[in-house]
């Protein structure tokens, strides 16, 4: 799972890309030692899927049809949302983030990683994300939560900002990897949400995780900017 990149110079760490060492000012500890475990998990989560990832390749699969199908399950789970099937939905939307993960270890596996792929990889995790807070936003909004659908349409903004300053901030020549709600952890908070019922706490959550992390990230990259100037 991740922002998702697929890049060959970098290694995939759910939505983020680690740095290469130096290249960025120095951060505060905390922020360091949650994108090491993230790293740390992340390895062991691929290493775990390596099997699966090679049978998949010898079936002739492109790391794009993966990602193609782990979009179009995603909208499957939103689907199962609509009608009120929370924990069928949570189960599919786990399976949507486990093909999200193997298509970034299938390109670098079949040497693919990076370009087109990771372009389409971006911008279909974005459609998955919109997909499943829409389909919670008419939940909510059908059952006489107004209130609660709104503030779920702005969780998706921020869902949608986290990526968005990650780009940007790399297009400027930063790196923007920090931040405690990238894609993994939506993903399984949500999870979480639906498999409980505890739907509406799980999103207001997200809400304040999210604007957190734009927040961190912009004043991450302000420090970054500061020292080039």
């Amino acid at each position: 799972m991740k922002d998702m990149e697929r890049g060959p110079s970098s290694k995939f760490v759910g939505d983020e890309v680690l740095a290469r060492k130096g290249d960025a000012p120095e951060q505060p500890l905390w922020p360091l030692q949650m994108e090491k475990l993230r790293a740390a998990l992340h390895c062991r989560i691929e290493s775990v899927l390596a099997p699966l990832t090679r049978a998949l390749s010898r079936t002739g699969l492109a790391p794009n049809q993966v990602t193609i199908a782990g979009a179009v399950t995603s909208v499957f789970a939103a689907a199962l949302i609509v009608i009120d099937q929370f924990v069928a939905a949570g189960v599919v939307w786990l399976l949507a983030g486990l093909l999200d993960l193997l298509d970034g270890a299938m390109a670098r596996h079949q040497g693919r990683a990076g370009g087109f792929g990771a372009f389409i990889d971006s911008t279909l995790d974005r459609v998955s994300e919109g997909a499943i807070f829409a389909a919670i936003a008419y939940h909510f909004a059908v059952h006489g939560a107004p209130v609660a659908a709104a503030l779920t349409l702005c969780a998706l903004t921020g869902a949608i900002l986290v990526s968005y300053t990650r780009a940007r901030a790399e297009a400027l020549g930063a790196h923007c990897k920090v931040g405690i709600a990238t894609r993994p952890e939506r993903i399984l908070i949500l999870t979480f949400g639906l498999w409980t019922g505890l739907l509406q706490p799980v999103i207001y959550v997200l809400l304040g995780m999210t604007a957190f992390t734009v927040a961190q990230r912009v004043w991450h990259v302000h420090r970054q900017l500061a020292t080039k100037r």
